[in-house]
């Protein structure tokens, strides 16, 4: 007999997903693959057809042990994909990582907008090079523009599947309120940037909640996957706030921040309006729409792609994938030291440093990262690799301290601290010596994309509320305990000064 599940199309910028959930919200199955953008004419673009193909494929295969009573959807933050009126994809699918002429961002925005207005009208910040859809958009346009003629709707990634599976046509909140440039929060509309774009009549209707259905699954997709006719799909969530979404049900009474780690470490602090401090325009602080329509505070950071960076120079360097245990000893030292840093910036335009230019430090000598990939030098830190890796941590627990910082966080507020990160003990131990009267957490929790979407694939499948499913699970917290490090300030100064 077959067990009743809740299918998640998990899909993140390189990884993608199928998870099975039971009605408990229990783990069944993970199916995961890689894939990679490609180039074409000097345009990086997504895999689209392969991926669909591989998501529909794993789910006939999973159909063969599990009767699905949902699906739900969960995507990375700044994919769109364009149809025509056949419905077919009409313009290629670029890729957020694409590089782009320097012109291109000035023609954007003498037609957007003045960058330092649209933050505060749209809650986006400029994310380079194509991380705000709205850009994305305006290249593909300029790009392509006989085929772009031919667009009839454009969707965003989550509720490109859908539409795959149902044949609906909508959007969610959580993704046109994620550093889109086309959602006007003040006005809770689409905004004028959609209509300079002249997208505004190809933007579906009102953004609904994530866990409402986008549709059923049409009889072609129930027959090519071997799953029954009219099981609903949701309309899909952005997947920062699949993951914030357990936090908001079990944390209702208290304010926190979620650190939610990756390739992006992505800090969310709900508030209760959408407000900027001075410091903050034009760096990477911007709002997010929560599943339940708040905003909230959100700051990105590079930190997976700035560690596996540097520690894949280390380990090939080395002859090893072995790092160094937590030494406070050697972390005191390079503190006191204030002569080697990490600098930020392997992805210019982005994080708490936009301006800032990727290289190491030693003393007044300076080792741009571009030489380091060449071969071309090996600076001295670098062959130290007890020394090099302490002094990445410091330079990614600073940017996250940053980043907890301007979303807000207040005295007591507690940090949780989930994805990837959680395995590093020397990246949770300096965080936490930088907020002493903060508890920090560590969560237990395995796949928290996958799981907040699977609660909206029960709420979908019930027509009830997350809200109802807050009993069905714990967050199981482990406290980091903070060490006392002399001159942790002075070091932190001596690194903004550098970026």
């Amino acid at each position: 007999m077959k067990t009743e599940a809740v299918a998640v199309f998990d899909i993140g910028k390189t990884n993608k997903k199928i998870t099975v959930y039971d009605p408990d919200l229990k783990l069944l199955e993970k199916q995961t693959r890689n894939f990679e953008s490609r180039i074409v004419d000097g345009v990086e673009l997504e895999p689209i057809d392969e991926v669909r193909e591989w998501l529909l494929d794993g789910l006939a295969r999973l159909a063969e042990r599990f009767t699905f009573v949902s699906i739900a959807i969960t995507t990375h933050g700044a994919s769109v994909v364009t149809l025509d009126k056949d419905g077919s994809i009409a313009c290629p699918v670029v890729s957020y990582t694409s590089p782009v002429e320097e012109s291109l961002r000035e023609r954007f925005y003498a037609l957007a907008g003045d960058p330092v207005d649209l933050q505060r009208t749209t809650a986006t910040v400029e994310l380079q090079p194509l991380i705000n859809p709205a850009k994305l958009l305006f290249f593909t346009k300029e790009r392509w523009p006989e085929e772009f003629a031919r667009v009839r709707q454009v969707l965003f990634l989550p509720q490109y599947f859908a539409y795959v599976l149902t044949g609906a046509v909508s959007a969610d909140y959580t993704y046109v309120g994620c550093h889109t440039y086309l959602w006007d929060f003040a006005r809770w509309d689409w905004s004028d940037v959609a209509t300079a774009l002249g997208i505004e009549a190809a933007l579906p209707g009102t953004p609904r909640r994530s866990w409402e259905a986008a549709g059923s699954v049409t009889p072609a997709i129930a027959e090519r996957c071997g799953i029954d006719e009219g099981i609903p799909v949701t309309v899909g969530i952005h997947d920062s706030n699949a993951s914030l979404l357990p936090y908001l049900l079990k944390r209702t009474d208290q304010q926190f921040v979620l650190n939610s780690t990756g390739t992006w470490c992505v800090a969310m602090h709900p508030d209760r309006e959408v407000s900027f401090g001075k410091d903050e325009l034009g760096k990477s602080v911007f709002f997010n729409i929560s599943a339940f329509g708040k905003p909230v505070k959100t700051t990105l950071v590079l930190g997976g792609l700035e560690f596996e960076t540097y520690s894949t120079i280390l380990e090939e360097l080395h002859s090893t994938d072995e790092l160094p245990e937590f030494n406070k000893t050697l972390y005191q030292r390079v503190i006191d030291q204030r002569r080697h840093f990490i600098v930020p910036g392997v992805l210019p335009g982005t994080g708490q440093f936009p301006r800032s230019r990727a290289r190491i430090m030693d003393g007044e000598r300076e080792y741009p990262l571009e030489t380091i990939r060449s071969g071309e030098i090996v600076p001295p830190l670098l062959q130290d690799l007890p020394a090099a890796f302490a002094t990445l941590n410091l330079s990614i627990a600073i940017q996250s301290k940053i980043a907890l910082e301007r979303v807000g966080l207040g005295p007591g507020m507690e940090i949780f601290t989930e994805g990837g990160f959680r395995h590093n003990l020397d990246y949770n131990i300096l965080l936490a010596s930088f907020f002493p009267e903060n508890p920090v957490y560590l969560t237990g929790m395995e796949e928290a994309t996958s799981f907040g979407a699977a609660i909206t694939g029960l709420a979908v499948r019930d027509r009830s509320d997350p809200a109802a499913y807050a009993d069905l699970f714990d967050i199981e917290t482990f406290e980091v305990k903070p060490e006392s490090f002399d001159g942790l300030a002075e070091y932190e100064a001596a690194f903004r000064a550098l970026t």
